[in-house]
């Protein structure tokens, strides 16, 4: 799919999901698409679990009650440090390279025609975080920020409008 295209197809799907086994090349092909982003000073500290087994993502599935997640037949979960170390400087980039990750992945995943939504402040409520890190086995230093279902969508979600051009981006000054 065109760069473009995957960008306008893109949206949050929070619907159910076919029953469908996701291929694992097809998973890692995504995940791969994270890795190409750049990172602040090139320190790439995001890593990534991707969850295909059906019995360990059957554990992911308990943990929320969400129903974006209740029927994904897999996971990708993006990992950061609890205590980012400074990349330049004092400064840490790992939030935005965990971003720009999670959107190429975003992107690849709207490329093959599934369907996902960006988890995020679900986890850091009730400790789920905590219990998905002991779950996949993240070690004490990371934690999952950022979970990711990913499936076949049942049916085309709604889409919500975005606002006009010029109400957000302006031509050599702000809109």
């Amino acid at each position: 799919m065109d760069l473009f295209k995957a960008v306008s197809a893109r949206y949050s799907y929070r619907g159910a999901f076919k029953p469908r086994r996701i291929p694992r090349r097809d998973l890692v092909r995504i995940v791969k698409a994270g890795l190409a982003a750049p990172s602040g000073c090139n320190a790439q500290t995001t890593t990534f679990v991707i969850v295909d087994k059906p019995a360990l993502a059957d554990k992911v599935r308990k943990l929320h009650e969400m129903k974006a997640v209740q029927d994904a037949p897999a996971f990708i979960a993006a990992c950061v440090h609890k205590n980012p170390p400074p990349a330049y400087g004092k400064t840490s980039f790992e939030v935005e390279d965990c971003s720009a990750a999670v959107e190429n992945i975003l992107l690849a995943i709207s490329a093959l025609g599934y369907g996902s939504v960006w988890i995020d402040g679900h986890l850091r409520e009730g400790g789920r975080a905590e219990k998905l890190n002991r779950l996949l086995g993240v070690p004490a230093d990371r934690t999952v920020r950022i979970l990711l279902p990913v499936g076949l969508p049942v049916s085309r979600g709604p889409r919500r409008k975005k606002m006009p051009f010029g109400r957000r981006a302006g031509l050599n000054r702000h809109p």
